[in-house]
């Protein structure tokens, strides 16, 4: 099953998923935890990074004492609603990546991950992603007929799909209020803009060292 392909499910049919198992090595941004050999370190499982669409990435409180493991489909808290996504680092390394970025760990400051994703969830999950590339399109020919001097580069619906995230380039201030409400009324969903910029947009992709911690 590709990213691009609709789940359906009829009544007396059985629900068939997407093959959506983690293989190590085909994302480049998987990250290999070297810490795992350490005593303690893979039970050390209270915040764990999630990775979105691209490079989006967050902390989250594992609240729930979750087994979780590198490519494991889970649920996490959002505003509103919840949020799909993979489990992109546990244990030891995760603690190191945020002493790299200078992040205080206070408990109070991470979202929940609320549980491993159901069925339904990823269904969900699916029927949003496939909406993300005519929404992109059909938003940019919207900002155009409003003649917005931006571009819109990328369209990240939440998994719950009440919410989509565009990713929007401009040289100079936008005032885009009225194309925020364009987009709500058009595609039923609250709407966040978010400005990156053109090397952002380019690539929207991440690296990780040898040593395997991220670039």
């Amino acid at each position: 099953m590709t990213e691009n392909e609709e789940v359906q499910a009829h009544p007396d049919e059985e629900i068939k998923l997407p093959d959506l198992k983690y293989k190590p090595g085909n994302n480049k941004l998987d990250s290999y935890n070297w810490l795992d050999d350490l005593p303690g370190c893979k039970d050390d499982n209270e915040i764990i990074e999630i990775r979105f669409k691209n490079t989006r990435k967050g902390f989250y409180r594992n609240v729930n004492n979750l087994r979780l493991e590198i490519g494991d489909i889970v649920a996490v808290e959002a505003s509103p609603g919840h949020d799909i996504g993979r489990v992109s680092m546990v244990g030891c390394l995760v603690k190191q990546q945020m002493k790299e970025l200078k992040i205080i760990p206070s408990p109070d400051d991470f979202k929940k991950v609320y549980r491993k994703a159901k069925p339904a969830d990823i269904i969900k999950w699916e029927e949003a992603r496939m909406l993300e590339v005519p929404t992109m399109l059909r938003s940019r020919q919207i900002a155009e007929e409003l003649k917005l001097n931006m571009k819109i580069g990328d369209v990240e619906y939440q998994g719950d799909k009440t919410k989509a995230i565009f990713y929007y380039i401009a040289d100079e201030r936008v005032d885009f209020r009225q194309l925020i409400k364009v987009l709500a009324d058009e595609f039923k969903v609250r709407i966040e803009m978010r400005q990156i910029g053109a090397r952002q947009e380019a690539g929207r992709i991440g690296g990780i060292g040898a040593c395997g911690r991220e670039l």
